[in-house]
């Protein structure tokens, strides 16, 4: 199952050493919706090599500043704590494995 990844718990998962994968999304978003059971399929396939999660905008006003999220769904890709790849828009379950992929 997919983390929820908050302002709170963030920097935790960042330095936990293992790959994070963070998909910024809204309840209000159409494409939002539309990956959501692709980032729940990976984050079961992934379990126990790279840590994946969703970043509600609404409420984590924080991050999503941070990042500079304007546009969602927006995937960012990390790897020992350092962003090193990101999706915007919806993408295939295949593209989005790809860069997991990458960050093993």
């Amino acid at each position: 199952m997919a983390l929820t990844i908050t302002d709170a718990n963030f920097e935790e998962l960042l330095t936990s050493g293992q790959p994070l994968v963070v998909d910024f999304w809204a309840q209000w978003c159409g494409p939002c919706k539309a990956i959501s059971p692709i980032i729940e399929e990976l984050a079961n396939e992934y379990e126990g090599k790279a840590n994946i999660g969703k970043v509600d905008v609404d409420e984590n006003d924080d991050i999503t500043a941070r990042y500079g999220i304007r546009n969602i769904p927006t995937i960012l890709f990390f790897k020992n704590g350092e962003l090193v790849d990101k999706q915007v828009g919806a993408a295939t379950k295949a593209a989005i494995a790809a860069k997991i992929d990458a960050l093993l």
